[in-house]
Protein backbone atom coordinates (compact mmCIF):
# COMPACT_ATOMS: atom_id res chain seq x y z
CA UNK A 1 0.00 0.00 0.00
CA UNK A 2 1.37 3.20 -1.11
CA UNK A 3 -0.36 6.63 -0.65
CA UNK A 4 0.58 9.23 -3.35
CA UNK A 5 -0.14 13.35 -3.93
CA UNK A 6 -0.38 15.22 -7.12
CA UNK A 7 -0.64 18.35 -8.44
CA UNK A 8 -2.80 20.67 -10.21
CA UNK A 9 -4.47 18.10 -12.94
CA UNK A 10 -7.13 20.61 -14.63
CA UNK A 11 -8.07 18.60 -17.26
CA UNK A 12 -5.36 17.27 -17.65
CA UNK A 13 -5.95 13.31 -17.58
CA UNK A 14 -3.50 11.44 -20.00
CA UNK A 15 -0.59 12.35 -18.07
CA UNK A 16 -2.29 11.30 -14.79
CA UNK A 17 -2.73 8.22 -16.08
CA UNK A 18 0.78 7.35 -17.06
CA UNK A 19 2.11 8.34 -13.99
CA UNK A 20 -0.63 6.11 -12.19
CA UNK A 21 0.65 3.71 -14.42
CA UNK A 22 4.24 3.96 -13.80
CA UNK A 23 4.06 3.57 -10.17
CA UNK A 24 1.78 0.72 -10.54
CA UNK A 25 -0.91 2.27 -8.87
CA UNK A 26 -3.86 -0.20 -7.47
CA UNK A 27 -7.47 1.22 -6.21
CA UNK A 28 -8.11 -0.98 -4.25
CA UNK A 29 -4.65 -0.78 -1.89
CA UNK A 30 -3.33 2.60 -2.61
CA UNK A 31 -4.56 6.15 -2.12
CA UNK A 32 -3.97 9.50 -4.16
CA UNK A 33 -4.50 12.62 -2.38
CA UNK A 34 -5.12 15.66 -4.87
CA UNK A 35 -4.29 19.19 -4.09
CA UNK A 36 -7.47 20.58 -6.05
CA UNK A 37 -8.43 22.09 -9.60
CA UNK A 38 -9.30 18.68 -11.37
CA UNK A 39 -10.82 20.92 -13.87
CA UNK A 40 -10.83 23.74 -16.55
CA UNK A 41 -8.33 24.89 -19.01
CA UNK A 42 -7.04 21.75 -19.88
CA UNK A 43 -8.17 18.87 -22.90
CA UNK A 44 -10.73 16.77 -20.77
CA UNK A 45 -11.99 17.98 -17.94
CA UNK A 46 -15.45 15.82 -18.17
CA UNK A 47 -13.08 12.64 -18.21
CA UNK A 48 -10.79 13.54 -15.85
CA UNK A 49 -13.73 13.68 -13.04
CA UNK A 50 -15.36 10.51 -14.50
CA UNK A 51 -12.45 8.77 -14.20
CA UNK A 52 -11.63 10.13 -10.69
CA UNK A 53 -15.20 9.42 -9.65
CA UNK A 54 -14.47 5.73 -10.65
CA UNK A 55 -11.89 5.36 -8.07
CA UNK A 56 -13.54 8.03 -5.59
CA UNK A 57 -12.78 5.36 -2.50
CA UNK A 58 -8.92 5.55 -3.30
CA UNK A 59 -8.85 9.02 -3.36
CA UNK A 60 -8.31 12.41 -0.98
CA UNK A 61 -9.66 15.65 -2.72
CA UNK A 62 -8.88 19.32 -1.45
CA UNK A 63 -10.88 21.79 -3.76
CA UNK A 64 -8.97 24.40 -6.29
CA UNK A 65 -9.85 27.58 -7.24
CA UNK A 66 -10.90 26.31 -10.75
CA UNK A 67 -12.87 23.74 -9.51
CA UNK A 68 -15.21 26.58 -6.91
CA UNK A 69 -15.96 28.27 -10.11
CA UNK A 70 -16.90 25.12 -11.75
CA UNK A 71 -19.56 24.62 -9.16
CA UNK A 72 -20.26 28.41 -9.28
CA UNK A 73 -21.23 28.32 -13.26
CA UNK A 74 -23.50 25.29 -12.07
CA UNK A 75 -26.02 27.40 -10.31
CA UNK A 76 -24.78 30.64 -12.13
CA UNK A 77 -24.48 30.05 -15.99
CA UNK A 78 -23.20 33.35 -16.82
CA UNK A 79 -20.10 32.95 -14.52
CA UNK A 80 -18.72 30.97 -17.64
CA UNK A 81 -15.83 32.39 -19.11
CA UNK A 82 -14.58 32.82 -22.38
CA UNK A 83 -11.26 30.59 -21.72
CA UNK A 84 -12.87 28.02 -19.30
CA UNK A 85 -13.62 24.44 -20.62
CA UNK A 86 -16.08 23.47 -18.52
CA UNK A 87 -19.13 23.22 -21.01
CA UNK A 88 -18.10 20.08 -21.68
CA UNK A 89 -19.02 18.92 -17.93
CA UNK A 90 -22.15 21.34 -18.33
CA UNK A 91 -23.87 18.75 -21.15
CA UNK A 92 -22.92 15.50 -19.66
CA UNK A 93 -25.40 13.29 -18.73
CA UNK A 94 -23.97 13.02 -15.29
CA UNK A 95 -23.42 16.29 -14.54
CA UNK A 96 -25.44 16.22 -11.56
CA UNK A 97 -23.99 13.49 -10.72
CA UNK A 98 -20.44 14.77 -10.53
CA UNK A 99 -21.42 17.95 -9.31
CA UNK A 100 -23.25 16.34 -6.01
CA UNK A 101 -19.58 14.74 -5.50
CA UNK A 102 -17.60 17.49 -5.95
CA UNK A 103 -19.61 19.57 -3.14
CA UNK A 104 -18.98 16.91 -0.84
CA UNK A 105 -15.16 17.61 -0.95
CA UNK A 106 -13.03 19.89 1.65
CA UNK A 107 -10.64 22.70 2.03
CA UNK A 108 -8.03 21.13 3.96
CA UNK A 109 -7.43 17.59 5.08
CA UNK A 110 -5.05 16.54 7.87
CA UNK A 111 -3.69 12.71 7.92
CA UNK A 112 -1.69 12.37 11.50
CA UNK A 113 -0.08 9.59 9.96
CA UNK A 114 2.13 11.38 7.87
CA UNK A 115 1.45 14.70 9.91
CA UNK A 116 0.64 15.88 6.91
CA UNK A 117 -1.94 18.53 5.38
CA UNK A 118 -3.45 18.63 2.39
CA UNK A 119 -4.81 22.26 0.89
CA UNK A 120 -4.60 24.01 -2.51
CA UNK A 121 -2.53 26.86 -2.15
CA UNK A 122 -1.79 27.51 1.50
CA UNK A 123 -2.52 28.11 4.79
CA UNK A 124 -1.44 31.84 6.04
CA UNK A 125 0.89 31.63 9.15
CA UNK A 126 -0.92 32.99 12.03
CA UNK A 127 -3.54 30.05 11.72
CA UNK A 128 -2.89 26.65 13.69
CA UNK A 129 -3.81 23.52 12.15
CA UNK A 130 -6.77 23.74 14.15
CA UNK A 131 -7.56 26.97 13.22
CA UNK A 132 -7.16 26.25 9.56
CA UNK A 133 -9.50 22.83 9.66
CA UNK A 134 -12.15 24.78 11.36
CA UNK A 135 -12.22 28.05 9.10
CA UNK A 136 -12.34 25.22 6.02
CA UNK A 137 -15.11 23.47 7.46
CA UNK A 138 -17.18 26.71 8.08
CA UNK A 139 -16.91 27.26 3.61
CA UNK A 140 -17.56 23.44 3.80
CA UNK A 141 -20.11 23.38 5.40
CA UNK A 142 -22.28 25.95 2.92
CA UNK A 143 -21.05 24.09 -0.22
CA UNK A 144 -23.11 21.17 1.25
CA UNK A 145 -26.01 23.57 2.13
CA UNK A 146 -28.54 23.56 -0.74
CA UNK A 147 -30.33 26.96 0.82
CA UNK A 148 -26.88 29.21 0.96
CA UNK A 149 -24.61 27.75 -2.22
CA UNK A 150 -25.89 29.71 -4.98
CA UNK A 151 -25.54 32.83 -2.59
CA UNK A 152 -22.12 31.84 -1.69
CA UNK A 153 -21.10 31.50 -4.77
CA UNK A 154 -22.73 34.70 -5.49
CA UNK A 155 -20.75 36.36 -3.11
CA UNK A 156 -17.48 34.31 -3.31
CA UNK A 157 -15.26 36.77 -5.92
CA UNK A 158 -13.04 39.57 -4.98
CA UNK A 159 -10.02 40.72 -3.02
CA UNK A 160 -11.43 41.98 -0.06
CA UNK A 161 -10.76 41.51 3.20
CA UNK A 162 -7.17 41.18 2.74
CA UNK A 163 -6.73 40.09 6.07
CA UNK A 164 -8.04 37.59 8.50
CA UNK A 165 -9.86 38.79 11.72
CA UNK A 166 -11.71 36.96 14.04
CA UNK A 167 -14.91 39.26 13.69
CA UNK A 168 -15.31 39.02 10.31
CA UNK A 169 -18.95 37.80 9.16
CA UNK A 170 -21.00 36.70 6.75
CA UNK A 171 -19.84 36.75 3.05
CA UNK A 172 -16.39 38.56 3.63
CA UNK A 173 -15.67 36.03 6.32
CA UNK A 174 -16.37 32.95 4.06
CA UNK A 175 -14.28 34.99 1.15
CA UNK A 176 -11.02 35.40 2.95
CA UNK A 177 -11.24 31.77 4.10
CA UNK A 178 -11.44 30.72 0.54
CA UNK A 179 -9.22 33.02 -0.63
CA UNK A 180 -6.46 32.05 1.97
CA UNK A 181 -7.09 28.07 1.25
CA UNK A 182 -7.69 28.46 -2.90
CA UNK A 183 -5.94 32.07 -4.11
CA UNK A 184 -2.96 32.75 -1.92
CA UNK A 185 0.68 33.01 -3.23
CA UNK A 186 1.98 36.24 -1.58
CA UNK A 187 1.08 37.93 1.82
CA UNK A 188 2.84 39.72 4.74
CA UNK A 189 4.20 38.57 7.91
CA UNK A 190 0.65 39.67 9.28
CA UNK A 191 -1.08 37.11 6.78
CA UNK A 192 -2.38 40.26 4.53
CA UNK A 193 -3.21 39.39 1.00
CA UNK A 194 -1.31 40.38 -1.83
CA UNK A 195 -3.75 38.38 -4.69
CA UNK A 196 -2.78 39.90 -8.28
CA UNK A 197 0.94 38.76 -8.44
CA UNK A 198 1.37 35.57 -10.35
CA UNK A 199 5.09 35.16 -10.65
CA UNK A 200 7.83 33.50 -9.19
CA UNK A 201 8.66 34.12 -5.35
CA UNK A 202 11.92 36.13 -6.27
CA UNK A 203 9.87 38.73 -7.97
CA UNK A 204 7.38 39.37 -4.54
CA UNK A 205 5.58 42.63 -4.55
CA UNK A 206 7.28 44.90 -2.27
CA UNK A 207 6.35 44.33 1.61
CA UNK A 208 5.15 40.81 0.63
CA UNK A 209 6.91 37.57 0.22
CA UNK A 210 5.33 33.56 -0.37
CA UNK A 211 3.27 32.52 2.35
CA UNK A 212 5.27 29.40 2.91
CA UNK A 213 8.66 32.27 3.76
CA UNK A 214 7.16 33.19 6.77
CA UNK A 215 7.47 31.12 10.13
CA UNK A 216 3.93 29.38 10.26
CA UNK A 217 1.94 27.96 13.34
CA UNK A 218 0.97 25.25 11.13
CA UNK A 219 4.11 25.38 9.01
CA UNK A 220 6.91 24.49 11.30
CA UNK A 221 5.50 21.31 12.95
CA UNK A 222 4.33 19.53 9.67
CA UNK A 223 4.05 19.31 6.31
CA UNK A 224 1.94 21.38 4.03
CA UNK A 225 1.01 19.67 0.89
CA UNK A 226 -0.24 22.29 -2.01
CA UNK A 227 -0.26 23.42 -5.74
CA UNK A 228 -2.16 26.33 -7.15
CA UNK A 229 1.53 28.05 -8.16
CA UNK A 230 2.88 26.62 -10.95
CA UNK A 231 5.45 29.20 -11.22
CA UNK A 232 7.50 27.53 -8.31
CA UNK A 233 8.02 25.01 -10.30
CA UNK A 234 7.41 22.54 -7.69
CA UNK A 235 10.02 24.35 -5.50
CA UNK A 236 9.65 25.83 -2.15
CA UNK A 237 11.87 28.06 0.21
CA UNK A 238 11.07 25.67 3.12
CA UNK A 239 11.42 22.11 3.65
CA UNK A 240 7.63 21.36 4.93
CA UNK A 241 5.89 23.50 2.16
CA UNK A 242 5.61 20.52 -0.95
CA UNK A 243 4.89 22.46 -4.21
CA UNK A 244 2.90 19.86 -6.66
CA UNK A 245 2.02 22.66 -9.21
CA UNK A 246 4.56 21.99 -11.84
CA UNK A 247 2.11 23.63 -14.44
CA UNK A 248 1.11 20.40 -16.70
CA UNK A 249 -1.40 22.84 -18.56
CA UNK A 250 0.95 25.42 -19.76
CA UNK A 251 2.90 22.56 -20.80
CA UNK A 252 5.21 21.65 -18.18
CA UNK A 253 4.83 18.56 -16.29
CA UNK A 254 2.54 16.71 -13.60
CA UNK A 255 4.28 15.68 -10.27
CA UNK A 256 3.38 12.46 -8.24
CA UNK A 257 4.27 12.49 -4.79
CA UNK A 258 5.24 9.66 -2.22
CA UNK A 259 4.16 10.69 1.30
CA UNK A 260 5.97 7.52 2.69
CA UNK A 261 9.18 7.95 0.72
CA UNK A 262 9.38 11.33 -0.45
CA UNK A 263 10.25 10.33 -3.99
CA UNK A 264 8.77 12.82 -6.71
CA UNK A 265 7.46 11.06 -10.01
CA UNK A 266 6.85 13.85 -13.08
CA UNK A 267 5.58 13.13 -16.42
CA UNK A 268 6.01 16.10 -18.81
CA UNK A 269 2.76 17.37 -20.63
CA UNK A 270 2.05 18.59 -24.48
CA UNK A 271 1.21 22.25 -24.60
Amino acid sequence: MATYAVGDLQGCLQPLQQLLQRVSFDPAHDRLWLVGDLVNRGPDSLGTLRFLYEMQDALTIVLGNHDLHFLATIWHPDFLRKHDTLQEIHEAPDCAELVSWLRQQKLAHFDPAFNALLVHAGVPPQWSLEQALARAAEVEAVLQDDARISDFFLNMYGNKPKLWNDQLQGHERLRVITNYFTRMRFCNAEGKLQLKAKNGPDQAPEGFGPWFSYPGLTLEQRRIIFGHWAALEGRSTHANAIALDTGCVWGGAMTLYNLESGDYHRCDCPV
